[in-house]
């Protein structure tokens, strides 16, 4: 008995033939169209809350990181045209949880689809997550949890068990340029790096082509930050914060400046915007100075730009344009 009958026939990809593609962005550098991305944190650190934002001005057509006098990613991100979502939940419920999130963020909520598996659960692998893309032209698609969408019988800690389904996944994104978002939970080791803080197999994080992580400032609970720690397809963006208000709502901060494995450590968290604070109610205390004098100063004790523009925010500090100068304030 000839052997060699089920055996599959070489084919060479020849790397000259191969054409060079474009990488399109959803967000840069965090989220690319055509690839997966994963977002990743602690329970009730604001994951969902910041990607129904995302899919809130998505479907609005307007730039996603807005709502700040100061740049949030400068030249970095640009309004589409208003697009179609499908967001999976497995967790909370639509009327009561995911509608108006979506209505508070802004959403054009007719354009936000969801798979309705009442009768038989969605998972990775199912049809109808490619049914509802090509039906719905979605540009984005939404899993959360990701251990909602396994399938009964599979073990997330098994790498042989997930390749097959972040390929799938995988192939879905690049065959219709959508972007996809998987939420996921992280892990109880507290003292294990971030990148090894996610649910289950490392290869969730190894077939993502970009990995977010959320986690909350220790001593300002309202701030949340936005870690990036894994790029694949270009350099790992700055971390950036958003503000989670019960009074105010969601709003965009901009650049913050610690480390994925110091937010999720709990090594100086605060530490620097704590500093900064008490810079500006040091160098203010006397009266108004002059934004580009407050500057220099803090320049000149190591505080970088971003992280003193955070701490204004954080202190309401006035700005008032006297001239042909600003001038910054503490409040009254």
């Amino acid at each position: 008995m000839d052997n060699r009958r089920n055996e599959p026939n070489l084919k060479l990809i020849n790397m000259e033939q191969v054409e060079v593609e474009k990488i399109d962005w959803l967000i840069y550098p965090f989220i690319p169209f055509g690839k997966v991305t994963i977002v990743q944190g602690d329970p009730g650190e604001g994951k969902t809350t910041m990607v129904l934002q995302i899919i809130a001005k998505l479907t609005k057509g307007e730039s996603v990181l807005s709502g700040s006098d100061e740049p949030i990613l400068e030249g970095k991100t640009m309004a589409l045209d208003p697009v179609n979502v499908i967001y999976q939940t497995a967790e909370d419920g639509l009327g009561d949880t995911i509608k108006p999130r979506l209505l508070a963020a802004g959403a054009d909520c007719s354009r936000v689809m969801v798979i309705d598996d009442n009768d038989q659960a969605l998972t990775m692998m199912d049809v109808r997550l490619e049914e509802a893309i090509i039906q719905t032209k979605a540009r984005l698609v939404v899993l959360d949890p990701i251990q909602g969408f396994l399938g009964a019988d599979v073990d997330m800690h098994r790498a042989n068990e997930i390749r097959p389904l972040m390929k799938r996944v995988a192939i879905l994104a690049e065959k219709y340029h959508c972007a996809i978002i998987l939420i996921g939970h992280m892990n109880k080791n507290s003292n294990g790096k971030s990148s090894y803080r996610g649910l289950g197999s490392i290869d969730f994080q190894a077939a993502a082509r970009s990995v977010l992580i959320v986690g909350r400032i220790k001593d300002e609970p309202e701030i949340r930050v936005v870690c990036h720690v894994k790029s694949s397809l270009a350099p790992e963006g700055k971390s950036i914060a958003f503000r989670l208000d019960k009074d105010k709502g969601f709003e965009w901060i901009g650049e913050y400046d610690i480390s994925a494995d110091d937010l999720l450590s709990g090594d100086n968290r605060g530490q620097k915007i704590h500093a900064a604070k008490e810079f500006l109610k040091e160098i203010l205390v006397s009266g108004s100075m002059a934004q580009t004098k407050v500057a220099e100063e803090a320049e000149s004790r190591g505080i970088k730009k971003k992280t003193l523009w955070n701490a204004k925010k954080e202190l309401e500090i006035d700005s008032v344009k006297i001239g042909s100068q600003w001038f910054w304030m503490l409040p009254e």
